[in-house]
């Protein structure tokens, strides 16, 4: 009597899988006020609208004299007739005269250029003489030249920047409307686990490692700007299991946990789950980070009130880390309203041998060289932390590619996705 073997479902590609997340991360529909100087980093929930010109006169983008060119005829030597420096209002410029000028003071009226002090001669009775040609308009900034009474200067949706900010305080905005932070809960599952300084490293016991990975997720979840609760290292259990993703729906948006997404008797995180809510998720076809799950903890389809989004990584640390980065990081700028959350890349070239084409999608980690082009990590192995310490940025190496010296590759930056 033959026995039936179970067919296996193809494994989803990672595009299609960041599609279905990114249709799950609806915006979190709560908005809140904060200090512009406390807003680096936040995602704008509405347009910023000036109401006022930058600058808003005309002003002298130099140290030196304001001038009417065609009083400067047969190399004159021209009076000064008034000093304006920056906070100033100067009187209309008398005819056949020179204004001092200093940096972002208002052009006064009748001047129309502006001459550097180090093109001009000072005489000794004090009049002044231009040493250079000059045209109308130079060194001048004109008013609404930056920004324009009424424009719209930044979008809601955008994730504000040093430079946004400078930018919003510019047109007077002192606090702004940004959505509030994502509150997530994370924690590792795995009896082999042990936290640094629990246990010193001489008196690990046999098949213990460290939990390196609740400490970049939670850096890399506190540079997105969530709210982040350590629930810690979680037995391999199935009702412990359980009771931690039920505690988290409470008062989370999102549980993310890492380990126990895998096959092996001792991983309770598809059981667990499927019992509180649905799994729509389950394994990926990319390398590394083939298991990964995604699902809702509670009933509501909506995400409050003990339900909860989850997403299960993979226990090793640089498929947790590199699933992070391409899966995660996007789902929870969209849970914040962001507008711009697609994974940034480069053309670059390989300055490597990849051989070895897999069926899979990987993601190899790689370090530019002094001529720009891309080294290879020796060791490409999930479990090796240091290629991510190393490296500076993933190859995206399609299935079946080998890759040659001189190829052109698909770079994706790390000082991208950190940021």
């Amino acid at each position: 009597m033959s026995t039936a073997v179970p067919a296996f479902k193809p494994l989803r590609s990672m595009d299609d899988a960041l599609a279905e997340l990114l249709g799950y991360a609806q915006t979190l529909n709560t908005t809140e006020q904060v200090s512009t100087f406390d807003a680096d980093g936040r995602v704008l929930a509405q347009d910023l609208v000036s109401a006022l010109q930058v600058p808003p006169h005309d002003n002298s983008s130099m140290d030196g004299y304001a001038v009417c060119c065609a009083d400067l005829a047969d190399d004159a030597a021209l009076p000064v007739s008034q000093r304006i420096p920056a906070g100033a209002s100067g009187s209309p410029l008398v005819p056949g005269s020179v204004a001092r000028i200093f940096t972002g003071a208002p052009i006064p009226a009748g001047a129309d250029a502006v001459v550097m002090q180090e093109d001009c001669i000072v005489l000794d009775d004090g009049r002044v003489t231009v040493a250079v040609p000059i045209k109308p308009g130079q060194w001048i900034r004109r008013a609404g030249e930056d920004v324009t009474r009424g424009a719209v200067v930044l979008l809601k949706g955008e994730r504000l920047t040093p430079a946004t900010l400078g930018l919003a305080a510019s047109i007077g905005m002192s606090a702004l409307a940004v959505a509030r932070r994502p509150k997530v809960a994370l924690f590792s599952t795995g009896d082999e686990l042990v936290m640094p300084g629990d246990v010193v490293p001489e008196q690990m016991a046999p098949g213990a490692i460290y939990n390196s990975n609740r400490f970049f997720l939670k850096a890399l979840l506190t540079r997105l700007g969530c709210e982040v609760t350590d629930f810690g290292i979680v037995p391999d259990q199935l009702e412990a299991t359980r009771a931690s993703l039920r505690a988290a729906a409470l008062s989370h948006d999102l549980i993310l946990t890492s380990g126990g997404v895998s096959v092996g008797e001792e991983d309770h995180i598809k059981p667990a789950v499927q019992s509180l809510g649905t799994l729509n998720l389950w394994h990926l076809s990319m390398k590394p980070g083939k298991p990964f799950a995604y699902g809702r903890i509670g009933p509501d389809k909506l995400i409050g009130q003990g339900a909860a989004h989850f997403i299960g990584l993979p226990g090793n640390p640089v498929s947790s880390f590199v699933t992070f980065l391409l899966l995660v990081r996007p789902f929870v700028l969209k849970l914040q309203g962001a507008t711009q959350f697609a994974t940034p890349s480069i053309a670059a070239s390989a300055d490597f041998t990849w051989a070895r084409a897999d069926k899979r999608r990987e993601f190899l980690r790689v370090r530019r060289n002094a001529a720009g082009a891309l080294d290879l990590f020796p060791n490409q192995s999930s479990g090796v932390l240091t290629s991510a310490v190393w490296g500076d940025g993933l190859v995206d190496n399609p299935a079946g590619q080998t890759i040659q010296p001189g190829d052109v590759v698909r770079f994706i930056p790390f000082a991208e996705v950190l940021s």
